[in-house]
């Protein structure tokens, strides 16, 4: 089948977050807090087990006075920081200034790559006149980290959920990507690497696609199918 646009995930599909302890070091070499690297491997650790750092491991659990807002934490970026923070204070710190601070160094481009064949799939589709819209369940606007990476000129459409106040698996949200490309949803792929939120454009007649949400070495080629399924031929 031939598709006329693609949606994209982000987190997992597009781009990854750097590692937690690459996260944590670099929030304290800011701050000019030195620890040592047996402490800082530590923390990072609970910091990923608490689920703390946005586009990493999901909690392993969430403290039930979180609960309401964790569910709902993509639809304003006031939820959205309220429970990656209140994640992180799980974590005892010497400074109470570094949750805010490791908040704000998830949203700057340092911190995210794009895995090595996005530019690749994403030039090759728009060479073929498909269009492109990022739809991402976000509590923040991730354009500076596309404009960083030189891969903004390749994207028509960003369909953010803490924009819109619709997180994904809502088909509203899906619609909103479908409609910025005027598009039909049946003649649309959606591209994610999670079943339940990305899968929930197929309630709209969208086609989807799985890529595993694995670090960036571990994926050197996980978007080329979705050329070959966009009715581009394979690459090369």
């Amino acid at each position: 089948m031939t598709f006329k646009g693609v949606l994209f995930d982000f987190s997992g599909t597009l781009f990854r977050i750097e590692s937690a302890g690459s996260w944590l070091r670099a929030v304290l070499d800011e701050a000019g807090v030195a620890l040592p690297p047996d402490e800082v491997r530590r923390y990072a650790m609970k910091l990923a087990v608490a689920g703390a750092l946005p586009g990493g491991s999901e909690p392993e659990r969430v403290p039930q006075d979180l609960a309401a807002l964790w569910a709902t934490r993509d639809e304003s970026a006031e939820s959205h920081r309220a429970a990656y923070t209140g994640l992180a204070r799980q974590v005892k710190f010497p400074g109470p200034g570094l949750y805010d601070a490791l908040y704000e160094r998830h949203m700057t481009p340092h911190a995210w790559r794009p895995y090595a064949d996005a530019a690749e799939v994403l030039a090759t589709l728009r060479h073929g006149g498909i269009g492109i819209a990022v739809v991402s369940n976000i509590g923040w606007d991730l354009r500076p980290v596309f404009r960083a990476h030189g891969l903004d000129a390749l994207v028509d459409a960003y369909v953010l959920s803490y924009e819109h106040g619709i997180q994904k698996p809502d088909a509203r949200l899906f619609r909103v990507a479908c409609e910025a490309l005027g598009q039909d949803p049946h003649d649309v792929l959606m591209v994610g690497d999670d079943r339940n939120a990305d899968g929930g454009a197929a309630q709209l007649g969208c086609s989807v696609h799985f890529v595993d949400h694995l670090p960036v070495e571990e994926r050197p080629a996980g978007l080329r199918p979705v050329v070959a399924l966009a009715g581009q031929g394979p690459l090369p």
